[in-house]
């Protein structure tokens, strides 16, 4: 029996996201599909939020070896998305080192249009194969937030760096304006994780890492995130340097520390959770992005540094809404 509904044209893995401007000046939904393994979740009305709101996820909780998923996505004029993740995204094992699990995504933001992506940490499992490409197009005055964050696995069945291999790549592109000029890429991050040694006296990868159990890269570019580049800019500049000391009495620091600003004393708490919890981090203004590198000994306390310093910072909330981020508190 011929089913009488249309063959469906879009393919396994496939997904669309289309954001406009309503009428009422909020950021609503104007295309919305996807297909197995890839699921997408909007939550949330319209009026109720600063910006549109997605879910990334996939079913069953990850991505099969062999997985291909393929997500594109388009925020017109004005509008804003945040797309977050409901936990961490699991890479299962590939059944060989040759079934490689791949996502890609393609997001184009138009003028005075702003994305907003903080999701939960990728999740490696033992012997996975993956890679991801994420590129953005952006046009003028357009802003993006993009974390892009992997961890070393399942630390609880004592995986550690354990997966073949992973890759990731993120590409950051200026639209050109007339029709003569050509697109700019502005940054291209990638990052290779491969368990085969190149050489026998190379170390494994496990012992590459130095003990992080999570590294992560955040991407800043655009007038909506202008302050926030700057403010991780200027708190990476205030970083105690090698060599530096202190010489002030006891009596004189007490005094001195009664004294901090707000800022100042969460400046310096959150060195103190720097030091103990061996979290590093560097910043730089690469083309006009921000582009913000750090690691951690484990998932939460990078959790907890970024949440913390977007928090403080502020602009993420004002410009998005506190949902946009869920998954770094």
């Amino acid at each position: 029996m011929n089913s009488p509904f249309p063959k469906s044209s879009s393919a396994a893995g496939e997904g669309r996201i289309v954001v406009r401007l309503l009428p009422e000046g909020v950021s609503g939904l104007e295309a919305f599909t996807y297909q197995y393994p890839l699921k997408l979740i909007t939550p949330m009305r319209p009026s109720e939020t600063k910006s549109a709101l997605v879910f990334l996820l996939s079913y069953g909780g990850g991505l099969v070896g062999g997985d291909q998923v393929n997500l594109s996505i388009d925020v017109k004029t004005g509008a804003r998305l945040s797309l977050a993740t409901q936990g961490h995204t699991k890479i299962f094992k590939s059944p060989t080192p040759g079934t490689v699990t791949r996502q890609s995504m393609h997001v184009s933001i138009a003028a005075d249009a702003a994305v907003c992506l903080l999701p939960d940490p990728v999740q490696p499992f033992e012997a996975s194969v993956y890679e991801q490409i994420q590129t953005f197009r952006l046009a003028r005055n357009a802003s993006l937030c993009l974390l892009d964050w992997v961890t070393q696995g399942r630390y609880a069945r004592g995986e550690d760096w354990s997966f073949v291999s992973w890759v990731g790549r993120n590409e950051i592109w200026a639209v050109a304006d007339g029709q003569a000029a050509q697109d700019r890429l502005l940054v291209r991050d990638a990052v290779m994780l491969d368990s085969n040694r190149a050489h026998p006296q190379l170390p494994v990868l496990r012992e590459s890492m130095y003990g992080l159990g999570i590294i992560g890269t955040l991407v800043l570019r655009g007038p909506l995130m202008k302050t926030l580049g700057e403010f991780f800019l200027a708190e990476f500049a205030a970083l105690p340097r090698l060599g530096a000391r202190d010489w002030r009495s006891d009596d004189l620091k007490k005094e001195d520390d009664s004294l901090l600003s707000l800022r100042e004393r969460w400046r310096a708490e959150r060195l103190e959770m720097e030091k103990e919890s061996k979290l590093l981090w560097s910043a730089a203004n690469v083309r006009g992005c921000v582009v913000v590198k750090f690691g951690a000994p484990t998932v939460e306390a990078g959790r907890l540094w970024i949440g913390s310093m977007l928090t403080q910072e502020g602009s993420i909330s004002h410009h998005f809404g506190e949902q946009a981020l869920m998954c770094v508190k």
